[in-house]
């Protein structure tokens, strides 16, 4: 699903040609419902998104911390997904939140999915994911296609394209940098805006399945025309 994955495969010793195609968004449609009404969000405070699933390689370690160093700044945390899999470290992270001077700067709410993720996301001024590891990131990819846009780790392995298509901000997998970055994001509504213009041009471009419907019947001509000759 991404170029850095394709290395990382090599070490498996495979010898075939690699294909790289990313994994395809395609978001419901929010129905006008009002996330800020819902959830009691003023409207102009900034709205600041991690939806993922709740797990320490997504780096809630890094973020919770980040935040509480930037309370000077206004904005709302909102925290979207779960963990079936792992109930206990989401607890974990709930009562490290509700320990937090974060708390009250801080929505939770939850598994989320359908036209309530899309308004969601269309709602969130940044999303952040900053994971110590992915292969893709759907969730990146929908927020784009939402036209909001990202800061990521630079251990998301389309970090490299978010950059290029200034698209968002990618920051290193620490604290300090996060804070950084988080700090530079916010104080920037119009740059906000900018990135997430690109962020939803770049994603039309290669994560809509139109998109990846072209690239899968580009790369089934070129073998067909390899076999041929």
């Amino acid at each position: 699903t991404s170029d850095r994955e394709a290395k990382t495969s090599e070490r498996f010793g495979a010898i075939t040609n690699d294909l790289v195609i990313p994994l395809g968004v395609k978001l419901p449609l929010s129905q006008s419902i009002s996330i800020r009404e819902k959830y009691g969000i003023p409207g102009d405070r900034p709205m600041l998104l991690f939806l993922s699933r709740i797990e320490p390689k997504k780096g809630l370690d890094l973020l919770i911390p980040a935040l509480e160093a930037l309370l000077e700044h206004e904005f709302q945390f909102v925290l979207a997904g779960s963990n079936p899999q792992d109930p206990e470290y989401e607890q974990q992270i709930r009562e490290r939140v509700q320990r937090s001077r974060l708390n009250d700067r801080t929505t939770i709410t939850g598994f989320i999915t359908g036209a309530e993720k899309t308004a969601l996301l269309e709602a969130a001024d940044l999303f952040v994911l900053p994971s110590y590891y992915e292969n893709f990131g759907i969730a990146i990819a929908e927020a784009m296609m939402a036209e909001t846009p990202v800061i990521i780790s630079d251990q998301v392995h389309i970090c490299h394209e978010i950059e290029a298509a200034e698209a968002g901000w990618v920051t290193p997998c620490e604290v300090g940098a996060l804070t950084a970055t988080l700090k530079t994001a916010l104080s920037d509504r119009a740059e906000q805006l900018r990135r997430g213009k690109n962020a939803k041009t770049h994603a039309e471009q290669h994560y809509s399945w139109d998109a990846i419907a072209q690239q899968m019947i580009q790369t089934y001509a070129q073998i067909l025309s390899r076999k041929g000759s």
